[in-house]
């Protein structure tokens, strides 16, 4: 009768996660993610015969976990927020979630209309109270400046200051939002 399996494919996903997490995506090996959960490399490689179908689950669970502390702002300031205290958080996610060539050749506008982004566009729109449209005009901008930061703080290439933060966000989120208004006469004078 063969053995009980005891290292599940759940238990090794979240194993690789909280690996990731903890150490950052680049020690993700079979021999160090087996050494983590404390069992043989066997059951690994059994479950994941090709690792990059491993990384890719544990990637989507990392995602999750980015949009869903993201989302819980309240409007598209806190939103950015939390993206950048994410970073100072989570800085190994940070960098695995984007700093490991996933969104490799593309370009911003390619990254803000990818399917991991329709989530993030929805919240915008509708705590934002506009349209698709105008949600993907303010977010462009948004997304350079809040990911840069984040950058720059994931990688300890800057204190992270919230307050300055939040001042820099809010400068240019008021910036936007003239030129929505100045846009939008324009266009009613029509």
């Amino acid at each position: 009768m063969p053995r009980k399996q005891t290292t599940t494919k759940e238990a090794m996903i979240d194993g690789a996660f909280k690996l990731i997490r903890k150490q950052g995506h680049e020690t993700l090996t079979v021999r160090n993610l087996a050494s983590f959960l404390g069992c043989s490399t066997q059951p690994i490689m059994y479950q994941f015969p090709d690792t990059d179908v491993l990384k890719n689950l544990v990637y989507q669970k990392a995602d999750l976990f980015h949009s869903e502390y993201i989302l819980a702002g309240k409007d598209l300031l806190e939103m950015g927020i939390r993206y950048i205290q994410f970073a100072q958080e989570e800085p190994h996610l940070f960098r695995f979630l984007f700093q490991s060539g996933h969104f490799s050749g593309l370009s911003l506008k390619d990254l803000i209309q990818a399917p991991e982004s329709a989530e993030m566009l929805a919240a915008v729109s509708f705590k934002e109270k506009i349209t698709k449209e105008e949600a993907v005009a303010v977010f462009e901008p948004l997304v350079a400046l809040v990911h840069g930061y984040a950058s720059l703080i994931a990688n300890n290439g800057m204190k992270y200051d919230p307050e300055a933060i939040r001042e820099a966000l809010m400068m240019i989120f008021n910036g936007i939002e003239r030129g929505r208004k100045q846009y939008d006469k324009i266009v009613s004078k029509k």
